[in-house]
């Protein structure tokens, strides 16, 4: 039995660990918190210092049992979570739970799994931080009260299943904010002035006037003022300049920069990070310190001078703007700057690529820049163009990596202008006058939304992506495709001595994965703005990550800071709970014509809904829902109104009823009990008999068996994860290698085969009569399913064990109650 017990948060970090160490230790997981607050009740006594109520899950009670029985064999236990808030109150929390002794409890901190790092880590032991346990406990208890007290509320106030969370909800007020900024917008036009001019060489470049003019007329008068004029040179100006490397990265920088170079979520680059770190790559990835060790610094320096040489080196030392900046204090880095591209899968590579050169730039040389400015004068009136150009003399960090923008108004790159001199004449190849307008702010994407989070100081590295997984997840905003719409400009060009005049078109508003408030998000967040004004504002916010820093460095006491805050809190909850009015975010629209009702749009129990009459009319009100891509707010009286044509019925076909409508997946065609998707840019509201009778044809000839396989027939299809067969139940993705318009009897016979021989190794357990069966999952997890029912079991219960009476249990848990149907009646 080895004499030292080691826990850790993770089986990933575990298994890294173990490498390093030699018998004498055995590492063990934690799987994460072994307690918690529990689920079902607030699990805080607000009468008693507002003293947590932890208790340890059932699913993880084994794994108790298992550790405690490891750790009174064990001479040492070295507790050795993640070196932050959540990682020391996870060491606290075993602490606790195992009832470990003292004596022989050491509690070990490292910001990066290497053998180095571990052995510095034992060699350097220490207890543990209750700072550091407090400010977390402070951070839980916090929000607990706040979600458990203001939840309530909304479900009674709004609709029932809604939630709210303190750092989210601030986080969906800003993105509301910014719509409404963005709807409430009014473009100013006014004309930008660009010029191409060509030297006696034959050299092409393009200038531009420093100023706009407010109106067509006063660009036109411009334009003709610039007919016959001789051009030339007026000055010309070189000036040195340098551009410096970005500081190597926070959690904040590499989420936005990820999201800018390789179009990762958050989430996904946090999960990618957390690998990455777990395998010893890189050093912790939750933090916003900026500074580098002096060994980093050191391993920096070397693959410089091995990689470029002398004249790309130049050390530098970063230091953070953040408040606060949390315990692993060292940016985020390669553990090994030797390591430039390890064997990793796609992403890991990707991001651990992007974290090299981030790194290794950060330690670089300045690029040095030739920055050249010409002006042009014309002899007819007294402006000036200007063409500006840059060459780097130097690349410096510019050879590695240059930081992204989310600067999207795309100026273009400046490039190299050719050689002239002061007095050289230039001949005109034509001026424009362009009618430009004012932009709205851009909706924020999830790495903006990140940024400006860390900017007011809401929030922590820690809490960035689980707040925008959240509230995506809770429907309050979603991420997609803003159409945007056409927009009319008017450009006015002089060349050959004549000005002409021009409309064009562009498209404008058109936005892609940026994150937009739903109809419930607008409704919740104005309801709290209102009624729980300090809760949703910034500053208050700000202040309470503040407080939450005081408690982490001993200068402020938790139980204090709770009781301050719940004195004001608990007594708005009540007051609103009483007496505020119900929220719908209900609009009246008009009258409908007919019956002479009143028109309304608001939020209903299944979500935006138009309504014609009232409660109090005599006749029942009518009711339909708003399509996927309207919103409370913008829905026009003409477009509501629309919305009580659908279902259309088109007519019969081979006996089935064919109608056109709109579900949660856009528009379709129903052909009896089969539903057809319409192309993109087709309408339910357009589309007549003769194209349904065209989708429903290719429909069949999509699901008409392509061959028959041991007695069974085999479709073919595209679905959103490419080109599948169906056999027997079962869905085969087929990849490239496939001629897939084109497959092969023995090509089906492979993917088959090959499809029955992978599910035959993913099945544990099964129970054929009752349709159930236990399956190997990713990352080492099982599930049991039941049709469409699937509960992922817990990492420490051995799924080989799993009796059918359990399995039955848990399936039960999970599935969904089912509900009265209730018809709305159109």
């Amino acid at each position: 039995m080895p004499k030292n017990l080691v826990i850790v948060e993770s089986p990933a970090k575990a298994k890294t660990i173990e490498r390093f160490l030699g018998k004498e230790f055995q590492v063990e997981s934690s799987f994460g918190h072994i307690a918690d607050l529990p689920s079902k009740e607030l699990g805080v006594d607000v009468e008693n210092d507002f003293k947590p109520k932890y208790t340890v899950d059932k699913e993880k009670k084994a794994l108790v049992k298992k550790l405690k029985d490891l750790a009174k064999k064990a001479e040492t236990i070295w507790l050795a979570s993640d070196e932050d808030r959540e990682g020391e109150a996870i060491s606290w929390h075993l602490a606790e739970e195992l009832g470990l002794d003292k004596n022989k409890t050491k509690r070990i901190v490292f910001n990066s799994i290497t053998k180095s790092a571990i052995q510095k880590a034992i060699e350097n032991p220490r207890d543990i931080n209750y700072n550091l346990v407090n400010a977390q406990q402070a951070r839980r208890v916090l929000d607990r009260l706040v979600g458990y007290e203001l939840s309530p509320v909304l479900w009674k106030k709004i609709k029932p299943g809604l939630s709210a969370g303190r750092v989210q909800s601030v986080a969906v007020r800003l993105i509301v904010e910014r719509e409404r900024e963005i709807e409430g917008f009014t473009p100013e036009a006014s004309f930008r002035i660009k010029a191409e001019f060509k030297t006696d060489g034959g050299n092409v470049f393009a200038a531009k006037l420093n100023k706009t003019f407010p109106t067509k007329e006063a660009a036109e008068k411009f334009l003709e003022e610039n007919i016959g004029a001789d051009f030339s040179v007026s000055d010309l100006a070189k000036k040195p300049a340098k551009k410096s490397p970005a500081a190597p990265f926070t959690t904040s920088t590499l989420q936005q920069e990820a999201s800018r170079k390789l179009y990762f979520s958050v989430s996904r680059t946090m999960q990618v990070a957390q690998r990455l770190y777990e395998a010893g790559l890189i050093t912790y990835m939750r933090t916003d310190s900026v500074n580098l060790s002096n060994e980093a610094i050191a391993a920096a320096k070397d693959a410089i001078l091995d990689n470029y040489g002398k004249e790309y080196s130049q050390t530098r030392n970063f230091t953070g703007k953040s408040k606060g900046a949390q315990e692993a204090h060292e940016a985020i880095r390669p553990t090994d700057m030797k390591l430039q591209s390890p064997q990793l899968e796609r992403d890991q590579a990707k991001l651990y690529e992007l974290i090299w050169k981030r790194t290794l730039a950060s330690q670089m040389s300045d690029a040095q820049l030739e920055r050249t400015n010409v002006k042009i004068k014309a002899s007819t009136h007294n402006e000036e163009f200007s063409a500006n150009g840059e060459v780097v003399k130097f690349d410096g960090f510019l050879k590695v990596y240059l930081e992204g923008t989310d600067d999207e108004d795309g100026e273009e790159q400046e490039g190299m202008l050719p050689a002239m001199n002061v007095g050289d004449p230039l001949q005109n190849v034509y001026i424009s006058a362009t009618e430009r307008f004012t932009r709205p702010p851009y909706r924020y994407s999830e790495a903006s939304l990140v940024k400006k989070l860390e900017e007011l100081g809401i929030g922590r590295p820690s809490t960035y992506a689980p707040t925008i997984s959240t509230i995506q997840n809770r429907g309050y905003v979603e991420k997609g495709t803003v159409e945007g719409t056409e927009r009319k400009y008017a450009q006015l060009v002089l060349e050959n001595a004549k000005v002409s005049d021009s409309q064009l078109t562009e498209t404008v508003g058109s936005e892609k994965g940026k994150i937009v408030p739903t109809d419930i998000g607008m409704i919740v967040n104005d309801f709290l703005v209102t009624h729980f004004t300090q809760i949703l504002d910034y500053n208050f916010t700000a202040q309470v990550e503040e407080d939450f820093d005081e408690i982490a460095s001993g200068d402020e006491d938790w139980q204090e800071m709770m009781k301050n805050f719940y004195k004001d809190f608990h007594p708005n909850v009540l007051e609103v709970e009483e007496n505020a009015e119900r929220a719908s975010g209900e609009r009246v629209l008009g009258t409908d014509p007919k019956s002479g009702r009143q028109v309304s749009v608001r939020l209903g129990r299944f979500g935006p809904m138009v309504q014609i009459g009232t409660v109090d009319d005599e006749e029942k009100p009518e009711f339909a829902s708003l399509l996927p891509d309207q919103s409370i707010g913008t829905i026009t009286f003409e477009e509501a109104m629309t919305l009580f044509e659908l279902p259309r019925k088109l007519g019969v076909y081979e006996g089935e009823e064919v109608e056109a409508n709109v579900g949660r997946y856009g528009p379709y065609v129903r052909f009896g009990k089969k539903f057809i998707s319409l192309a993109k840019g087709e309408s339910a509201f357009d589309v007549d008999m003769d194209r349904a009778i065209e989708l429903i044809k290719e429909k069949q000839k999509a699901d008409a068996p392509i061959a028959s396989y041991e007695g069974k027939d085999v479709t073919k299809g595209k679905g959103r994860f490419g080109p599948f067969i169906k056999w027997d139940g079962m869905f085969i993705n087929v990849n490239k290698k496939y001629d897939f318009d084109n497959l092969s009897d023995g090509d089906i016979a492979e993917l088959i085969e090959a499809k029955k021989k992978k599910e035959a190794e993913k099945l544990v357990q099964e129970w054929p009569e009752e349709k159930i069966r236990i399956e190997k999952a990713r990352w080492g997890r099982h599930n049991i399913i039941k049709g469409r029912v699937k509960v992922e079991l817990s990492k420490d219960v051995d799924a080989t064990k799993v009796t059918l009476e359990e399995a039955q249990t848990l399936l039960e848990k999970k599935a969904p109650k089912k509900k009265a149907k209730t018809k709305a009646k159109k």
